[in-house]
């Protein structure tokens, strides 16, 4: 049992370690076609697009070896080289890739630029999946930036906001004095009712599921075997012999009344049983025997008294 619960654990260690670092937490929240001369300057001096990256897991997330690019029809246009601390987006932090056009530049540029009406693209390291993507509006101003802004600074889902934004570098988008979902319905139910309330229907509701699981699974079937194994077994039907036949009972009475030869009264029953078996007159059919009931009367048409005591 201790065994059990520590691979338990490992797994759940595992798992959580594996989501820690998965990309698809990764999302494109804020993108700038177009500069003004109040744009951040990159590492040469330049001033000129470029696309932030946001963590939105709790956990530490690796993007080498992703892709961005601009062109749906070429996932892997340009490439984030592996090797590089910088590629390692620590929880809810953010990253710049500037758009140079020359991936060559180092690790956070990217081999193309970005322009107004174009849509930026966050491929996996797999070189197929789109991760996240962001339109660039044909219309947008100079030194207006597009942005994903989330509505609670706890949740994940990040919406795009319709218009141009100024740009806003390095900085979480979202409103960090919004009520949380918590904090919500708090204010809504101040003494916890509708909560106890859905707690509990969600306890009987798993109840019931588990009770029609078993129902369904183990305990219909258990009935069914205790039923079957209880129900008396049929005895099998004897056969019925048709008047005019020898079955294999009557041959074996003829032959044992024969083989004890014990005189003409034997041969004289024999003789009158069978024939009234052939006319279809026999008054009993009990299993191995044959009998006779004697006439009442006079014995004047009695059978047996016309048979010799040893047939020749």
């Amino acid at each position: 049992m201790r065994k059990r619960i520590l691979l338990i654990l490992a797994l759940a260690v595992s798992f959580t370690s594996l989501k820690a670092q998965n990309v698809i937490d990764l999302i494109i929240a804020e993108a700038l076609a177009v500069p003004d001369s109040t744009g951040i300057v990159d590492d040469y001096g330049r001033r000129g697009g470029w696309i932030e990256i946001f963590n939105t897991s709790q956990g530490t997330v690796n993007f080498a070896g992703c892709f961005l690019t601009d062109d749906r029809n070429d996932l892997k246009k340009s490439i984030i080289p592996k090797g590089d601390l910088r590629t390692k987006l620590g929880p809810r932090q953010t990253t710049l890739i500037f758009t140079s056009g020359n991936g060559a530049d180092g690790t956070l540029y990217a081999g193309f630029q970005i322009r107004p009406g174009s849509t930026v693209y966050l491929v996996s390291n797999d070189g197929r999946t789109v991760i996240d993507s962001l339109v660039i509006p044909a219309n947008v101003p100079v030194g207006m930036s597009m942005k994903k802004q989330a509505f609670d600074l706890r949740q994940k889902e990040f919406e795009p906001l319709p218009d141009p934004q100024v740009p806003s570098p390095g900085i979480y988008n979202g409103d960090m004095n919004a009520a949380t979902k918590a904090e919500a319905m708090a204010e809504k139910d101040p003494h916890g009712g509708i909560l106890s309330l859905v707690a509990v229907s969600v306890v009987f509701s798993a109840l019931a599921i588990l009770w029609f699981l078993f129902w369904l699974f183990f305990d219909r079937p258990a009935k069914k075997a205790a039923q079957a194994k209880d129900k008396p077994k049929k005895a099998p039907a004897k056969a019925q012999v048709k008047a005019g036949e020898v079955s294999d009972e009557i041959a074996a009475v003829i032959a044992l009344a024969m083989d004890m030869e014990q005189g003409g009264d034997v041969y004289a029953a024999i003789a009158l049983a069978m024939d009234l078996y052939f006319n279809d007159t026999v008054h009993d059919t009990e299993s191995f025997v044959l009998t006779m009931r004697p006439k009442d009367g006079s014995a004047w048409n009695d059978k047996k008294q016309i048979f010799r005591k040893l047939p020749r």
